[in-house]
């Protein structure tokens, strides 16, 4: 049985040894299924609105004490997404200024490459999803250190692509 019921309160909140709010968010991706059925190479990303309008962003939310970090990018990805997926490796962390209470968060970003998007999940009904481009992501996404974690997803998953390329060229040229 699935909880549909988002995790609320701090009193289990990480902070850092500056007293900054600890917050994890992920990624989802996919690519887009090609003609014939099969997962193609065209990268899409998951972005959500937010609670109180209509601003989108990637999910993410409080590392509570109870939690690994990579669990809590998994459950902020399932409560605010409705998605499910393998959480990788972390694109890195982040310094900034949280706008609504004007102090410095850490913010922890995980790629999640989705597995599975659910019909009902915990605020299906306070936001909304749309699976878009890496370019129309970067275009629309509200936070300059979310932007930056996406560039860093784009460079690691077309990286290999690109050895891959260059590597059938030599093969060819030789």
């Amino acid at each position: 049985m699935v909880c549909l019921v988002s995790r609320t309160g701090r009193q289990l909140q990480r902070y850092n040894n500056m007293g900054g709010r600890q917050v994890v968010g992920c990624i989802p991706y996919r690519f887009k299924n090609g003609s014939n059925g099969d997962m193609g190479n065209e990268l899409e990303v998951l972005l959500i609105s937010s609670q109180k309008g209509q601003k989108l962003m990637f999910p993410k939310g409080g590392w509570e004490l109870d939690e690994s970090v990579e669990d809590a990018a998994s459950r902020e990805s399932f409560e605010e997404a409705g998605v499910r997926g393998i959480v990788e490796c972390q694109l890195g962390q982040w310094s900034f200024i949280s706008k609504r209470y004007g102090t410095y968060y850490e913010g922890h970003m995980f790629p999640l490459f989705v597995k599975e998007q659910l019909d009902l999940w915990p605020e299906k009904n306070v936001r909304q999803r749309i699976w878009m481009t890496v370019v129309e992501a970067r275009e629309v996404c509200q936070h300059w250190w979310m932007k930056e974690a996406l560039d860093k997803l784009v460079q690691r998953l077309m990286s290999p692509l690109q050895q891959k390329e260059d590597a059938d060229r030599d093969l060819v040229l030789w």
